[in-house]
C-alpha cells in the first residue's frame, strides 16, 4: 500500500509561512486560499491554516536536552539533511537543538535538529545514512 501523510495545523501569518516553508525549507507550494496553503513537506502534505498554533512545551527528552512536545517533522537521507541544515544555518535559524548526531556508531545512528517555524510550531528533522535503518534497534 502506498500512502502519504497529511497534517493540518495553524499558523499566524501565511506570508511568513510561505517564506519559511517554501523559501528556507524548499517545500513546493500547492493549493491555497486566503486562509490556508498546502505544501509538499518532503513528500507529504501539510496544510497551514490561519489560527492559533498548537501549544507545546519542552518536555521531551532527547539525550540531555528537553525538546518541544508535541512536534512534527521529516526523516531525510543524510546528504539532504546536511543540505537542509546548511540552509537553516544560512537563514540564521534559532535552533532548539542544533544539528548534531545521536547514537553514533550504533544501530539507529541519526542526525537531528529541532527548530520552530515563524508561528512557533516545533519541527524536528532527522537524517539517516539509509532510510532502511530508521527502525534499527
Amino acid at each position: 500500500m502506498r500512502s502519504l501523510f497529511h497534517l493540518a495545523f495553524h499558523v499566524t501569518d501565511l506570508d511568513a509561512a510561505r517564506r519559511f516553508y517554501g523559501g528556507v525549507l524548499g517545500c513546493q507550494e500547492g493549493r491555497s486560499t486566503d486562509t490556508w496553503v498546502d505544501f509538499d513537506f518532503f513528500g507529504h502534505q501539510i496544510s497551514l491554516h490561519l489560527g492559533p498554533p498548537f501549544a507545546s512545551a519542552r518536555t521531551g527528552h532527547v539525550g540531555d536536552h528537553l525538546v518541544p512536545m508535541p512536534h512534527f517533522g521529516a526523516i531525510l537521507e543524510l546528504p539532504d539533511w546536511h543540505a537542509l541544515a546548511a540552509r537553516l544555518k544560512a537563514a540564521q535559524t534559532d535552533f532548539v537543538l542544533a544539528p548534531q548526531v545521536r547514537f553514533a556508531g550504533q544501530p539507529g545512528e541519526q542526525w537531528t535538529m529541532f527548530f520552530h517555524d515563524p508561528s512557533g510550531n516545533p519541527i524536528e528533522i532527522k537524517g539517516f545514512r539509509s532510510l532502511d535503518s530508521v527502525y534499527a534497534s
